[in-house]
């Protein structure tokens, strides 16, 4: 028979481990099942996280599962989860390798961003191409920067990161979108928008150095800001019949629980704003929820 868990966590990141040590030093029996497969796994430094600020990502993830595994009902396994089948009492969770039995799953499966089909982006993001000035503003404050969006998003972008610098130039690689008023408000706060289609970002090991335009044309850029489309990393809460709100996460009420019956979910599957300081608390709470939820029943 496969081994049984009080709670199964799917994802061993800030979230998941989070929870894991709320729900071990609760007494429960928890496993952890991580891939390894962070979205912040090529950003250099984290920031905005107290105690932690300035530090790798997986230095920081190193760190905290170290600690949540001095916990003895705590069992972390790496592997990947590829299906979560739900049963009279309980769930069936099949890894590549393993299966497992559990009261509750908790899904802190994260996010996967979509990059465009555009050579040097990928090997530039969470470099030198950012998505959070929360995040890495501080670090390029007052720099020249430049903005990857067009329409709506250039607007929103542009207005935020007009307060860690106001040299700012966004690239709508093709025909811009913006609206007259939202153009108008770029223009005053000296926006200046450029609508040639990008060819490719020219780099040296993640360091954007310039944006070269199909054109045949160069844009010298250090640094810039990219809004991009994401999707789950994991198609185990589509499996289970959650549901997703209109922005693609996981929905979730305020104690993160799903719309399903012991399935929990915590981290950036469910959230708007991405931080390693977000998916911790979120995790926790997810702790707090499961084991108040299994003392109740």
């Amino acid at each position: 028979m496969p081994q049984r868990y009080d709670v199964i966590i799917i994802g061993g990141s800030s979230a998941g481990l989070s929870a894991a040590m709320t729900l071990g030093r609760s007494l429960r029996k928890v496993l952890v099942i991580d891939s390894n497969e962070p979205c912040n796994i090529q950003t250099p430094r984290s920031h905005n996280f107290i105690t932690q600020d300035g530090k790798a990502p997986a230095e920081i993830a190193a760190f905290i599962k170290q600690e949540v595994l001095k916990y003895p009902t705590i069992t972390f396994i790496a592997d990947k989860a590829i299906n979560a089948i739900a049963e009279e009492n309980g769930f069936t969770v099949e890894t590549k390798t393993e299966k497992f039995q559990t009261e509750n799953i908790l899904l802190a499966t994260g996010l996967t961003d979509m990059m465009p089909d555009i050579p040097g982006f990928a090997e530039c993001w969470g470099i030198s191409i950012l998505h959070c000035p929360y995040c890495h503003g501080y670090e390029v404050r007052g720099q020249e920067t430049a903005i990857l969006a067009n329409g709506e998003a250039a607007y929103h972008l542009g207005i935020l990161i007009n307060h860690w610098t106001q040299k700012i130039t966004a690239l709508t690689n093709g025909i811009s979108e913006l609206r007259n008023e939202e153009a108008e408000k770029l223009s005053a706060l000296n926006i200046n928008v450029i609508e040639n289609e990008i060819e490719a970002f020219v780099h040296t090991d993640g360091q954007l150095e310039k944006v070269k335009f199909k054109d045949g044309t160069y844009f010298p850029i250090k640094v810039m800001y990219a809004s991009i489309p994401f999707r789950q990393q994991s198609d185990l809460a589509e499996k289970l019949g959650c549901k997703f709100n209109a922005h693609g996460h996981i929905d979730i009420d305020a104690e993160q629980r799903t719309s399903i019956t012991g399935v929990y979910a915590a981290g950036d599957n469910t959230a708007q704003h991405r931080a390693i300081s977000v998916a911790a608390a979120s995790g926790t709470r997810a702790g707090f929820a499961i084991n108040a939820e299994m003392i109740l029943k």
